[in-house]
């Protein structure tokens, strides 16, 4: 399995890390994907990719609930990361208008900027889009690159928003809230092919039933390959397979 989106750097495992990623090897993890913030979280995130190499794959990019006033400085930092090491995609960045909208031009301004730095630099973008999925679906037509691929992460939307978000060519990161009584998706994925899936944690966020409320942890993937199995009808083998492929498949240079 790959889980395509974890911030294992996270302060939340300061005591654990090393025996909560064992409990992940030990899980059938073949490896871990690590978004990235702002340029505070950039060093512990390299940290634990050199110590762990072609298992904890990293992104580099600028969080949406990071864009504050001089955000163009972080993204010079971003941009300048991309020219001097090797990254699986430019993540997580997007809009995020659930707790604030004081800089959401910002917010624009500064995905758009990145889905430009992707695009030099022959990757995909990995995108948080909480409250904001029609503005980003937007920003993502005014751009109007259709070499521009990636994974709308975190996806808890409509049918009408899946089908959406597969059109412009991204797939859907599934996690924990698949898990959820009222979470909705169990409206979606049944109508939605395995072919457009990826599975995620957002570990230490969002863990699934019966963690829920607590803190994450990537082995817990196994629970979502198991709900989108029930969902989709069909064993959880193949469910593990196909959204391993479909991430694997990530993993190669972006057409130009």
């Amino acid at each position: 399995m790959i889980d395509s989106h974890a911030h294992i750097y996270s302060e939340d495992y300061a005591e654990d890390r090393t025996e909560m990623l064992d409990r992940a090897w030990n899980a059938g993890i073949e490896q871990i994907w690590m978004p990235n913030c702002d340029h505070e979280t950039i060093d512990s995130m390299l940290e634990l990719a050199e110590k762990y190499p072609g298992k904890c794959l990293p992104m580099i990019g600028l969080h949406p609930t990071y864009v504050k006033e001089g955000f163009e400085k972080e993204l010079q930092i971003m941009e300048d990361w991309l020219g001097k090491y090797e990254f699986i995609a430019v993540g997580e960045i997007g809009m995020d208008l659930f707790w604030d909208v004081t800089f959401k031009e910002q917010q624009e301004k500064a995905f758009l900027y990145q889905c430009g730095l992707a695009r030099k630099h022959n990757l995909w973008i990995d995108i948080h889009s909480r409250s904001a999925f029609w503005e980003t679906v937007k920003l993502i037509e005014d751009f109007a690159d259709p070499g521009l691929s990636g994974i709308f992460h975190c996806f808890t939307g409509t049918l009408e928003e899946a089908q959406k978000a597969i059109e412009l060519g991204f797939k859907l990161g599934i996690g924990g809230v698949a898990t959820f009584k009222n979470g909705g998706l169990d409206k979606v994925i049944p109508h939605v092919g395995i072919e457009h899936l990826v599975l995620e944690t957002d570990a230490p966020y969002l863990a699934p039933v019966p963690y829920r409320g607590k803190r994450n942890e990537v082995a817990y993937i196994d629970l979502v390959a198991q709900r989108v199995a029930d969902l989709k009808e069909m064993t959880k083998a193949d469910v593990i397979a196909a959204t391993t492929a479909n991430a694997k498949s990530m993993l190669k240079k972006v057409a130009q």
